[in-house]
């Protein structure tokens, strides 16, 4: 094949010539090319090597299919892999790279893997990797992962932008081809809002490859007044660039745009890519049809090309594929093909037609036509150099450089199949259809299985009325003018099976998936279409087998002697071609990986110089520290120390919080929660140990009854969705009937635990009602005044640090004000701010728990809670899964406190138990250390831990072993309560 830049025509700018490289290699194009066109109009047939097999591979089509013409793109951290050349558009400087060849692309050391072609067919890897055992890990898994792939990924940090952005729209019309064009022509002059998305560069579609004339205008003049017509509609949005990859649930589709993918220098100040979600009253799939190819051996040789994408790179792009050229056809898009080429003054040397005496009256070119002929062979290395055609006459060789061929079209339906709709077989087209009666999508013109540009525009005219009618728009339904020089498809005559073939005759292009590894899969039992698509690999490359599905089924089918309806497909997912995960991230990566949620006392904390924690989504303050401290531990031992002699103030505003309220509030309670909560007083609060259905526990809190049939419940700040989410279903799908109403309040409420021997007098300064021990006891709950009347407050008398602790919620925004007031009032009592560090040590003193201890494996015995699994309640969320022989076991994990036998030393979080003398072995692991801190109280390293049977062995000297830092530590179990074990300071 000689490509070459044909001297005239093209819708290209040929005073605009654009420097661009590859494989470093400088080369020129024009303003107006893809990589391809511009790689073939500077004779570049080689392009790529096949994944397998290493085999030579050339350019096959002009768009989104393209299985071979991979690059990677750019430079740094723009370097983009498995960029199709067909779809990147040309633009100054471009660097592009071939991929799968080491050391070059002309002299590529993988090709020797085809020598081993007779062991690599279908399903080797399954058979050749089995034995023996002990090379998996050291020889074959990293010889595999090295071989995996095609372009390799860049580890710099990517400088561009990305955004997502949502849009609203009556009509979504997917294509802008006649069909397309039509259709948003119609919907627009109703005054619908109609967006119209196409994933070239230039709308159009193949209106820009064609030579017909649609009223006597090119095709190219008839596309540009209709866009001009469009863009002056204020109801029409038009998106090139923009490719649909997705139809999801509530009519939302997905869409990415590529916004500057061909500027040299993109601007700081715009992404270069956007995700849209697009929520569309109504969608019509205007995608039109991917020509198929036909299967004979060598028809993946560089030179071999699709005839429509031959006539792209003729029409649109001025590149003749080469001087010699031959068509290969099993409809009449071969004859529209050998029209242009000899419009060119390119005559071919045969158009071979399996149909028998079909040539259209419409072609009157001085081409030979070959019929009842099929290709068997095409020759060649990284070059097209002749074919062998088989007829009536016998067997003949044809000298060509390049070979277009057409083995009928495809409706590109998959879209319309992403919400489980199963693509239909027509025995009359030989092509597989959309499900009927789609609700909220129709397809038009080639997508509908139509030809003909007459018929495209009639239909996708008629489509688009229809749809903004039933959405209650009305207009006149356009009316195109005649259109002259149409090849329309004509009778096809599939051809699946070509008898005679020599060579590998290749299915799917990019996974070397070659007609016989099909019939091998039958052989062998994996006929069932899906199996055959994991046991070959075919469409499961990066193109997902647009190509080669179809030839694929129906070469199953006849292996099978059955028909492709009986064979049918594999299952159609989003994405539709590859969406790159800068697209998917949008502006969510670095400081914006996620949203930040800073509690209301978040500026009262930064004012008080805390150092913030990541905590999930919040920014939590980890330690307050003060002039002289240098080291994190000196700031917390301070804080802990000072709860216990003083008062501390700890920002707890971002725990989750729900209120509960209705009728059945008490009884729902009572099924969600393993202990009682019917009968809970108002004005109280109780913790709570909610279950999973195995039995399990899954969060823990308290819930206080503020009124008869309002509670307020505090979750996990972690867990805080989850438990939403879990109550939600509870109240919709296990229990409708229930009256209960649920609503998250966690922002809604400033929450800040005030503890230590002196929070009741600093707290009876602010707060207006008495709080004493005797008129607000323990696990006391209520709704309180403040200073003076001036604002209402939720108080409770709760402690997670062992001391006597309020917890006091006011609204959001006057949390800072209400925590200045309070370290205002207990600056003569010597209050300080604690953050989350001292919180951790305090609480793991007093042996409370969190979800270091609640990891997903214990119930409430393990922790000591077995009482708190009522035994009266006659159901509750996991109480029978909870009774199962396994869980009540005596070997279980239990919680037990653990000190170093040496308060001189210390161990760490994770370290594992053994027995004092055992070997450090997975045989002797008696359990693992879930928390530890240095505690000032205790003055030594404290922990908790889950223990084989440790509720029974306290007093037991132990190690305490750290694997990865190779650290032994005599210690001892004890109980898990350090201070306080009689709750005497909870109730002063």
């Amino acid at each position: 094949m000689t490509s070459y830049r044909l001297p005239t025509g093209g819708l290209i700018d040929r005073d605009k010539p654009l420097s661009f490289s590859f494989d470093k290699q400088r080369l020129i194009g024009l303003e107006g090319d893809s990589l391809a066109s511009a790689l073939l109009a500077n004779g570049r047939l080689l392009v790529g090597r096949s994944f397998k097999y290493h085999r030579p591979r050339g350019i096959l089509t002009a768009g989104a299919a393209e299985p071979n013409a991979l690059m990677t793109i750019g430079q740094g951290g723009r370097t983009e892999p498995n960029t199709r050349a067909t779809m990147q558009e040309l633009y100054l400087g471009l660097e592009a790279v071939s991929q799968n060849r080491w050391p070059s692309l002309d002299f590529d050391i993988g090709s020797l893997n085809s020598l081993l072609s007779p062991f690599l067919g279908a399903g080797f890897y399954y058979k050749t990797f089995m034995w023996p055992a002990a090379l998996w890990e050291k020889l074959y898994e990293p010889f595999i992962r090295r071989a995996a792939g095609l372009g390799r990924a860049t580890y710099e940090t990517d400088p561009d932008n990305y955004e997502k952005v949502w849009e609203h729209c009556d009509l979504l019309v997917i294509g802008s081809g006649a069909t397309g064009l039509a259709a948003a022509l119609a919907a627009g002059r109703s005054g619908a809002r109609v967006i119209l998305a196409d994933e070239h560069s230039r709308p159009g579609g193949g209106l820009l490859s064609e030579t017909a004339t649609v009223g006597g205008q090119s095709a190219a003049d008839f596309v540009a007044e209709t866009l001009a017509e469009l863009a002056a509609l204020p109801n029409v949005t038009i998106v090139p660039r923009t490719t649909i990859f997705g139809w999801y649930d509530g009519n939302v589709f997905g869409g990415v745009e590529r916004v500057q993918k061909h500027v040299s220098a993109p601007q700081a100040n715009l992404p270069v890519e956007r995700l849209w979600r697009i929520i569309a009253k109504h969608a019509i799939l205007a995608t039109g049809a991917e020509e198929r190819p036909l299967v004979f051996g060598g028809n993946d040789i560089p030179g071999v090309m699709m005839a429509g994408a031959m006539r792209s790179y003729l029409n649109r792009y001025a590149v003749a594929p080469g001087k010699q050229v031959a068509i290969f056809t099993t409809n009449d898009s071969g004859y529209a093909l050998a029209h242009d080429l000899e419009a060119v003054g390119i005559v071919p040397v045969a158009i071979i037609d399996s149909r028998t005496g079909a040539t259209p009256a419409s072609y009157r070119g001085r081409a030979r036509v070959l019929s009842n002929a099929v290709v068997t062979d095409a020759k060649g290395g990284k070059a097209l150099s002749a074919i062998t055609v088989r007829s009536g006459a016998g067997e003949t060789t044809l000298t060509v450089d390049a070979l277009a061929m057409s083995g009928g079209f495809n409706p590109i339906i998959n879209l319309a199949c992403h919400r489980g709709g199963k693509p239909v077989w027509s025995d009359e087209k030989a092509v597989f259809l959309a499900p009927q009666n789609l609700d909220g999508l129709s397809l038009a013109g080639a997508a509908a299985g139509l030809d003909g540009l007459q018929s495209c525009l009639a239909d996708g005219a008629a489509k688009g009325m229809a749809a903004v009618q039933a959405l209650g728009f009305a207009a006149d339904t356009p009316v195109f003018a005649d259109v002259a020089g149409d090849f329309v498809g004509g009778s096809i005559k599939p051809l699946w099976n070509i008898p005679g073939i020599r060579g590998k005759a290749f299915v799917d292009y990019q996974n070397d998936v070659h007609r016989k590894d099909l019939g091998l899969a039958v052989q062998e039992g994996y006929g069932h279409v899906e199996l055959a698509k994991r046991y070959t690999t075919n469409g499961m490359a990066t193109d997902q087998g647009k190509l080669s599905n179809v030839n694929a089924i129906a070469l199953l089918a006849d292996a099978r002697g059955v028909s492709p309806a009986e064979v049918g497909t594999t299952t159609f997912r989003p994405f539709y071609t590859p969406v790159s995960f800068g697209a998917l991230t949008g502006s969510s990566h670095g400081s914006h990986f996620q949203p930040v949620r800073k509690s209301p006392l978040h500026d009262w904390a930064k004012k008080n110089d805390a150092v913030f924690v990541e905590t999930g989504l919040w920014y939590r303050s980890s330690w307050f520290p003060r002039a002289g401290e240098t080291t994190w531990r000196e700031s917390v031992d301070r804080e802990v120390k000072n709860v216990r002699i003083n008062a501390g103030l700890c920002d707890v505003s971002m725990l989750g919080k729900i209120e509960i309220t209705g009728g059945d509030a008490a009884e729902f309670l009572n099924r969600v929660y393993s202990n009682a909560f019917l009968k809970l007083p108002v004005g109280k609060a109780r913790y709570g140990l909610m279950l999973r259905e195995d039995g399990m526990i899954y969060d823990d809190g308290t819930t206080s009854r503020l009124e008869e049939n309002r509670y307020f419940m505090t979750t996990t700040t972690a867990y805080a969705a989850g438990v939403l989410n879990h109550l939600e279903f509870c109240a919709q799908a296990l229990w409708p009937e229930l009256d209960v109403r649920l609503a998250s309040v966690t922002d809604q409420w400033a929450q800040m635990a005030i503890a230590g021997p002196k929070a009741r007098s600093i707290l009876q300064r602010i707060v207006d009602n008495d709080i004493s021990d005797e008129a607000f006891p323990f696990l006391g709950a209520s709704t309180v005044s403040l200073f003076s009347g001036q604002l209402k407050g939720r108080l409770f008398r709760i402690s997670f640090s062992g001391e006597l602790a309020y917890e006091l919620a006011v609204p959001a925004g006057y949390g800072e004000a209400v925590a200045d007031a309070i370290m205002e009032a207990g600056r003569e009592d010597g209050i300080q701010p604690y953050g989350v560090e001292a919180l951790s040590v305090l609480r793991i003193e007093k042996g409370h728990v969190t979800h270091n201890e609640i990891n997903g494996t214990v119930v409430p015995g393990d922790l000591g809670f077995g009482k708190m699994a009522s035994a009266t309640k006659p159901d509750f969320i996991g109480k029978h899964m909870l009774g199962r022989e396994g869980l009540q076991a005596s070997e279980r994990l239990q919680l037990v406190g653990v000190m170093p036998s040496d308060p001189a030393t210390s161990f760490r979080s994770g370290s594992h138990i053994l027995a004092k003398d055992a070997q450090a072995t997975l045989e002797n692991d008696q359990g693992y250390v879930t928390s530890s801190c240095y505690s000032p109280h205790i003055g030594s390293t404290i922990g908790l831990a889950l223990v084989r049977r440790g509720a029974e062995r306290h007093g037991e000297e132990v190690q305490i072993w750290n694997g990865l830092r190779g650290e032994f530590t005599a210690g001892k179990l004890c109980s898990p309560v350090f201070y306080d074990p009689a709750n005497e300071k909870l109730h002063i």
